[in-house]
């Protein structure tokens, strides 16, 4: 679809977004340096309230990067620091007893948690036990907290960042794949290359503090989130990326026979909602007016790792899901 097919005031918010994200960046990159490709990937999630798995080492700037992008758009940020003795209550809020001064009476009045927040950053997510870390669930989907029978609507837009870190296992709980599922993205943050950590510690180890401008509003990105939705999509871009999360399922009859070999469970059907909306996204963010295939292949590693769940051969011949992904890549052609 061209831009002759879309409405004049759509023509102007996906100008607005496109200006916008190129601000974004320039105010993120005054804090951050490098991380292209996650920040890009981070507001492509953002159009499209998606959450954000992080997996990286410690000291990569994922927290940072969170709250600087929280303060570019002029969003509640909140972080919680989720450890083994964190209670779902600490999350959500919990109800205090109160007395009335003026006639004696007692009452019970819901103190409000972090949940409560434009953008929650759950920090080292993977160090609580799983009945805390579905405390997040019914938030994550559907945009209430239920506490003590009562359910409270969260302030628009929310959406959860979450870091895990890959390396120290130790007194970790594994997420559910119910939860992984939840994640629109698990993006990867890399070190950074000799020319940025040199940038980096040059301008963490003087006194320069630098302050970033606002860009938009939260009214204006549940505006622009609608947008997302209207973009149009073509049938074959549709198919391909259904065709793409359908060969990851060793049971599907169209499935390689790699994906046999090397795949317990593959990705379901939210992945492919996740792979239109992503690929609208990309293609807005990128001052284009319809999805394409390269939209779909670009966005698929984050999409699908945390999806794809392999098997003990994959674990002894040294096969990681991203290698199952790309030869996945290889083996599903655009066209059929």
């Amino acid at each position: 679809m061209t831009e002759a097919g879309i409405e004049k005031a759509d023509l102007q918010a996906i100008d607005k977004i496109v200006k916008g994200s190129i601000q974004i960046k320039k105010e993120i990159a005054k804090v951050i340096v490098g991380q292209e490709v996650v920040i890009d990937e981070l507001l492509i999630a953002l159009f499209c309230k998606g959450h954000c798995l992080f997996v990286g080492v410690p000291g990569l700037a994922k927290t940072l990067l969170v709250s600087t992008l929280a303060d570019v758009l002029n969003l509640k940020f909140n972080r919680i620091q989720f450890t083994p003795d964190l209670m779902p209550a600490d999350i959500t809020g919990t109800d205090i007893l109160e007395q009335d001064h003026a006639s004696g009476k007692r009452f019970f009045k819901f103190i409000k948690g972090p949940i409560f927040s434009n953008i929650l950053l759950a920090d080292e997510i993977n160090r609580t036990p799983p009945k805390t870390q579905a405390a997040l669930l019914q938030s994550m989907q559907e945009y209430k907290v239920t506490a003590s029978g009562t359910t409270y609507n969260l302030d628009l837009p929310f959406i959860v960042f979450a870091t895990q870190n890959p390396i120290e296992q130790e007194g970790t709980y594994p997420l559910p794949e119910a939860q992984l599922d939840r994640f629109m993205f698990q993006i990867n943050v890399q070190y950074p290359s000799r020319e940025e950590e040199i940038e980096i510690v040059r301008t963490t180890t003087s006194a320069f503090k630098p302050t970033v401008s606002r860009i938009f509003s939260p009214e204006e990105i549940t505006s622009l989130q609608d947008l997302i939705t209207r973009v149009p999509v073509a049938d074959y871009v549709l198919e391909y990326a259904i065709r793409l999360v359908r060969a990851s399922r060793p049971a599907d009859p169209a499935a390689p026979d790699f994906i046999k070999r090397w795949v317990s469970w593959g990705a379901g059907p939210r992945a492919s909602q996740y792979f239109i909306l992503g690929s609208k996204a990309r293609a807005i963010l990128n001052g284009r007016y319809a999805a394409a295939c390269d939209d779909v292949r670009a966005i698929a590693r984050s999409i699908l790792q945390h999806r794809i769940i392999t098997n003990f051969h994959a674990e002894a011949e040294g096969k990681t899901s991203l290698h199952i992904i790309d030869q996945l890549l290889d083996t599903v052609k655009e066209h059929t």
